[in-house]
């Protein structure tokens, strides 16, 4: 199979470098910036997002404008577009005629525009941008560096086409990379955007030292927020015990590479977001999407109380300990309520 995967940052660079090494594939990584390009392949390595880690050899390098690497290193079988959110429209609309299966890898929603009052999440932005696509999302509990590495890591491939599914399964399922299959994408995509809003609540969890019980409690609860956003949003419950709910909201949590966490951690002991964001050198989508998060479960008479307070908290209207209290104060409740 020959895939094209666009965007050399972590996750871009780590699962090009998995499909070349283990899938027997031929894999083009494509950055925007030709200098990158021309650095990726002098040095054989990512080394501001994967220091450290060797690429394969057999992997190609591409810069500069996307249609000549369209033209030139085709036929594709399979475009992976591994940009943030942010880059996703414009992306889709550069590839919507492309007739072989396109997804994407990022997580989050869309910023508001056009007069829009919510932003969109991945699929709702693809109806707009390049509804004749045959698109999904390879989503999951996926840190960059572990995948780079060839550590055992589980994925899921989401899509309403049943074709962008097996493609998916046929690019990347391999000894160390597991890919199940759904046709949820809305749940796969809601899992995670939701999951890195409520990365940076327990990031704050476990920098105030609140304890284990607390970040359990934290943990529990913003899953009902998840399912109940994913409900309203004609998502399947089941979705969000699996790996793209429960698995990748449990990971960033509380694993150290996760960035959202790290936002969470640094706002704890006082940083403002501005500095907090600046120290990680990468995209936190977490702070980008909280407030459409929050927007979009209004919109849909959805509580989510977590993520309200962590808007509060990075738009500097509550300090640390007052998102505590303002939590802990909330009345009591049966604990499926479904608002």
């Amino acid at each position: 199979m020959r895939i094209l995967v666009l965007g050399a940052g972590a996750w871009g660079t780590a699962l090009a470098s998995a499909a070349s090494a283990h899938g027997g594939h031929a894999v083009a990584l494509w950055a925007r910036d030709p200098a990158q390009a021309l650095a990726l392949q002098a040095q054989r390595s990512n080394s501001r997002y994967l220091p450290g880690i060797a690429l394969p050899d057999a992997l190609a390098m591409h810069g500069g404008p996307l249609r000549s690497v369209w033209m030139s290193g085709g036929p594709w079988d399979l475009v992976v577009i591994a940009t943030p959110m942010a880059a996703l429209r414009d992306m889709l609309q550069g590839l919507a005629e492309v007739p072989v299966p396109l997804v994407w890898l990022c997580k989050g929603f869309e910023t508001a525009r056009d007069g829009q009052a919510w932003g969109l999440l991945g699929h709702e932005v693809q109806r707009q941008a390049a509804p004749q696509a045959l698109c999904g999302a390879l989503s999951g509990p996926s840190f960059a560096l572990e995948v780079a590495q060839g550590k055992p890591t589980a994925l899921v491939a989401a899509s309403a086409h049943a074709v962008v599914r097996q493609t998916l399964v046929d690019a990347f399922h391999g000894p160390a990379l597991r890919v199940y299959a759904s046709d949820d994408l809305p749940g796969v995509e809601v899992g995670g955007a939701v999951k890195n809003v409520l990365a940076i609540a327990t990031g704050l969890c476990d920098g105030l030292a609140l304890g284990a019980n607390a970040r359990a409690a934290l943990i529990t609860r913003g899953l009902s927020e998840m399912t109940r956003l994913g409900s309203a949003l004609g998502a399947q419950v089941s979705t969000f015990t699996g790996l793209s709910g429960l698995g990748d909201l449990v990971l960033t949590a509380t694993g150290d590479l996760s960035r959202n966490r790290r936002v969470g951690l640094a706002l704890a002991r006082g940083a403002t977001l501005a500095s907090a964001v600046a120290e990680l050198g990468h995209v936190a989508e977490g702070v980008y999407c909280a407030r459409t998060v929050l927007q979009r479960a209004r919109a849909l008479g959805v509580d989510m109380p977590i993520t309200a307070a962590v808007v509060q908290l990075l738009d500097g209207s509550l300090q640390a300990g007052e998102v505590v209290a303002l939590l802990m104060g909330r009345g009591p409740r049966p604990e499926t309520d479904t608002v």
